[in-house]
């Protein structure tokens, strides 16, 4: 029996481009880039910042969990106050 896969196969896709992503594609391609290698660059950094926002979403929501974390900011916050009256929120 031999089974087939998709690992390392290229994986070919047609797009139709508006005028500002014909323009992006552009800005991406201006180091010499072919646009399949543009369109590639683009996709992988566009998933590391979604990578990055998840991260940063999580922690904030650990953060915002930590109930010793929030108690010492509240105090920082009250000093912060008697120091400098009316610039702390």
């Amino acid at each position: 029996m031999i089974r087939a896969t998709l690992r390392g196969v290229a994986r070919s896709l047609h797009v139709r481009l508006d005028d500002a992503s014909a323009a992006a594609l552009d800005v991406v391609r201006a180091g010499g880039m072919s646009d399949s290698e543009a369109v590639r660059t683009a996709l992988r950094e566009a998933a590391a910042r979604r990578r990055t926002r998840s991260a940063l979403r999580e922690e904030v929501r650990r953060v915002g969990a930590d109930e010793g974390d929030r108690e010492e900011m509240r105090i920082i916050r009250e000093q912060m106050a008697d120091l400098a009256p009316g610039l702390v929120d």
